[in-house]
């Protein structure tokens, strides 16, 4: 969300919000610089909620600038960690909503107003968080060797026929158009069960994870040029999970892996970003 035209005055400030909770300490943000260097993090109070907010410039901010900034990999990648490393640093000291990146607005009294009116969000969320990280799971199946099918049988000549013994040589064996058929019917058919394959391998990791999660998410699987040779993904999820289920999430992860021989990829602990914009 922002609220800042395309070309605020170059004196003119705007407050950038990192997040929402309950109490954080300040002295965790003591050495993080936040988005704007020349300007310290701090708290702004609305009800009895509290949010990560900093003061920046509005001309570097404004929708045209924001999109060339985000267009360049380095600069985004400064900002995201920018961004990310305030919300986990609140995170580390109380239960916390985190806002999307570049969210601003023109004064602290809009901020607050426009907070206020999201209170019962960021409460609903704040309680369904609580205690809770976020895991990524992402599983994938053994690529197996395209089948390469056989070659069809030969097409007959028009042009003047060869000698004969020559003939003799080319002429398909009886049975052959049958076979070449069957081939390619077995090579569509293995296709099939392997994408069948893939499929059940999802659900089976899914629901087990999803038994042990308060919540969880499934999201879109990765381009297979982008995994490597060798491995299709067949499942990128993300899930909900308390703190105290952490190393249950662990062993689970092994029992899958031996008992599927799937390659299984977890990471986290994260902050819950994928499950606070569902309240």
């Amino acid at each position: 969300m922002t609220e800042l035209g395309t070309e605020p005055d170059p004196d003119e400030s705007a407050l950038y919000v990192f997040a929402v909770c309950d109490a954080p300490d300040p002295r965790v943000f003591d050495c993080l610089p936040g988005v704007a260097e020349d300007q310290p993090l701090r708290r702004l109070r609305f009800g009895d909620l509290t949010a990560v907010v900093q003061t920046v410039r509005a001309a570097d901010f404004t929708d045209e600038v924001w999109q060339v900034r985000m267009s360049a990999r380095d600069e985004l990648e400064r900002y995201a960690r920018a961004h990310h490393d305030v919300v986990s640093a609140a995170a580390a000291s109380c239960p916390t909503v985190p806002l999307p990146m570049a969210t601003l607005y023109r004064s602290e009294e809009r901020a607050r107003q426009a907070l206020i009116e999201e209170t019962g969000r960021f409460r609903t969320a704040l309680e369904r968080t609580a205690g809770h990280s976020e895991w990524g799971v992402k599983v994938y199946s053994a690529e197996l060797p395209e089948p390469t099918p056989t070659t069809a049988p030969p097409v007959p000549s028009r042009v003047s026929p060869a000698p004969e013994a020559s003939a003799v040589r080319s002429r398909p064996a009886p049975g052959a158009g049958l076979a070449y058929l069957e081939r390619k019917r077995g090579v569509q058919a293995q296709r099939e069960r392997r994408y069948e394959d893939s499929l059940r391998l999802a659900e089976t990791v899914d629901a087990a994870f999803q038994s042990l999660a308060a919540a969880g998410r499934r999201l879109r699987l990765h381009a297979p040029q982008a995994e490597g040779k060798g491995h299709v993904q067949v499942l990128n999820a993300t899930y909900l999970v308390a703190e105290r289920r952490a190393i249950e999430l662990e062993a689970l992860t092994r029992r899958l892996r031996g008992a599927t021989g799937a390659r299984i990829d977890i990471s986290g602990p994260w902050v819950p970003y994928s499950f606070v914009g569902e309240v």
